[in-house]
């Protein structure tokens, strides 16, 4: 069995400027990052479909202590998407330190990408998703 949507197609797709993940031909839902199957109902009948870009943001942190490749502090959030499936990435163009002062949560996002270039122990470079206020 192959995957209807790569991890590199999907990286790819980043790049581009475009988040690609896949629609369930059977519920309807979508499942982004990409996988073997539906992660609401399991189907394997899925299509690749282009998503909006947005959401909003459901909960972040600041970190501190950062994976390699970063600059600490960073702002990590999950965003709901407008399609339904929660992402993980970066908020930017806030200062960390403000940024627990504002009240973030619904807040309106555009999803974006970041190529991490100096990450250790990879097979080159890595992408990071992005989110900037709208």
């Amino acid at each position: 069995m192959e995957y209807k949507l790569t991890y590199k197609d999907y990286y790819e797709g980043l790049k581009q400027g475009k988040m690609l993940g896949l629609k369930c031909k059977d519920c309807g839902e979508y499942t982004v990052p990409p996988r073997m199957v539906c992660q609401e109902c399991g189907s394997m009948d899925t299509e690749v479909k282009e998503l909006s870009g947005s959401g909003k943001i459901k909960t972040y942190t600041i970190e501190y202590v950062v994976p390699d490749g970063f600059k600490p502090p960073l702002i990590v959030a999950l965003v709901e998407t407008d399609e339904g499936p929660w992402v993980m990435g970066n908020i930017e163009g806030i200062d960390p330190e403000e940024a627990a002062k504002q009240d973030l949560i619904d807040r309106r996002v555009k999803i974006g990408h970041k190529v991490i270039t100096d990450v250790p122990f990879s097979a080159g470079e890595g992408i990071t998703l992005t989110f900037t206020l709208v």
